[in-house]
């Protein structure tokens, strides 16, 4: 299927042109408890083709892009190629190139053993600690194979293969005649069996502790502990505004080899972009786009380093080694976490909705489970909101030197913001 739409591309005139062939060989594995229900494999292929066209003399770049399905006919694919020529006319962008051949690219495809990474889920699973409070109603695993073909008008031809793997688990816990369950999900490559047992025991720990919560106290500003998943979300506010179409696109004012906060009265983050991190689902030769992925930092000592992101806005700003990172890690954490742990704060472990604003940096989030440290006792409690900006927070945000990983992400083990305005409902 790929020569005839190489051929129809090449026939249809376009200027340029991109085409990514998916292949997912997946199983799937449900358990109620810990007994297999049900088990099948799934084979799915996804073509997708993307076109440019060059107008008004080279003034102007438009592109459209679609799926072809790897059963169409060469009268179905021509007929979807013609139509993505014509969006394409529709759409003005300044012009730019497309990745070319790098001298380092060779065709890769390793064997992804499914049925391992399977075993490594289930015998994790199975080798949970669990009690009469506190226990595992049912849970979902997806191991997939994926092996991609990129190839675009001006030479590339590359393939490779990657693990894809998930998750899904749901905990029962009860407490004084209540019950209550608690839905995860764990996206990864391989099985992270550490990650995976450390986050359930928390889970049962956290529903079990949610039924005897008592309401947020309205704390006004306080300090807020992060020890959790939503940690990620924080550290995603310094890579997207590195992003060169944040930058471009003026929604970003961090430049390179100047600090990205006036005045750091905490730690100083770094960030780097890696290439692989064990267990990962995110782990790539190559971006969306063709282009090698290597390690990079991004972020030195809250200094802005590079500037990365896709081929489009890269061009734009001149960034001609540029990628689309896919793995990152952050550095530059001084606490040991018993530090961060002192005096009055509120750690969040579970919230409804948590967002960081990559634009404002302004962030929320519904709070679910929360453990009221003040300073002399501890209760956990649910309800209210918390709200603030991580442009002003991150002068004195605190975190730890060492980390924990979920799934692409390496980040401290615990990340304590100043000031932060927490609504309660007591």
């Amino acid at each position: 299927m790929l020569d005839t739409i190489v051929s129809l591309l090449k026939e249809s005139g376009v200027y340029a042109w991109e085409i990514s062939d998916v292949k997912t060989t997946g199983w799937e594995f449900y358990f109620i408890r810990h007994a297999l229900d049900q088990n099948r494999v799934r084979k799915v292929e996804h073509i997708t083709v993307k076109v440019y066209q060059l107008l008004s003399d080279g003034a102007w770049l438009g592109s459209a892009s679609g799926e072809i399905a790897p059963t169409a006919s060469a009268e179905e694919a021509r007929a979807l190629i013609e139509g993505l020529a014509y969006r394409a006319t529709l759409v003005k962008n300044k012009p730019y190139t497309l990745h070319k051949p790098h001298p380092a690219e060779a065709a890769e495809t390793k064997p992804i053993d499914a049925a391992a990474i399977a075993r490594d889920f289930v015998e994790t699973m199975r080798d949970l600690p669990e009690t009469a409070g506190e226990d595992i109603n049912s849970y979902e695993i997806f191991v997939a194979e994926k092996r991609r073909h990129f190839l675009n008008s001006e030479g590339i031809d590359l393939e490779e293969s990657y693990p894809d793997s998930m998750i899904e688990v749901v905990v029962n816990a009860r407490r004084d005649g209540h019950e209550i369950e608690l839905y995860r999900m764990f996206p990864s490559g391989t099985c992270d069996a550490e990650g995976l047992r450390r986050d359930l025991l928390r889970t049962m720990r956290y529903g079990k502790d949610r039924l005897a919560a008592r309401p947020t106290p309205a704390l006004g500003k306080a300090d807020v502990l992060f020890t959790g998943r939503d940690s990620v979300s924080l550290y995603e506010f310094f890579a997207d505004r590195l992003g060169a179409a944040m930058v471009y696109r003026k929604m970003s004012d961090w430049k390179l080899g100047e600090p990205i906060a006036a005045d750091f009265r905490g730690d100083r983050p770094g960030l780097t972009a890696l290439r692989e991190l064990p267990n990962s689902s995110k782990n790539r030769r190559y971006d969306a786009e063709g282009a090698p992925i290597r390690d990079t930092v991004l972020l030195d000592a809250g200094v802005a380093k590079n500037y990365l992101g896709g081929r489009m806005f890269s061009s734009y700003l001149g960034l001609n080694e540029a990628f689309l990172p896919t793995n990152f890690a952050v550095s530059g954490g001084s606490a040991e976490e018993a530090e961060l742990r002192q005096g009055p704060y509120l750690e969040v472990v579970d919230f409804s909705d948590f967002q960081v604003d990559s634009m404002t940096g302004d962030l929320f989030g519904e709070i679910r489970l929360a453990y009221w440290h003040d300073g002399d006792t501890v209760r956990p409690v649910s309800g209210g909101s918390l709200s603030g900006s991580m442009l002003e927070l991150m002068e004195d945000m605190r975190f730890t030197g060492a980390s924990v990983q979920y799934n692409n992400w390496r980040v401290p083990a615990a990340t304590r913001l100043k000031g932060v305005t927490v609504s309660g409902i007591e």
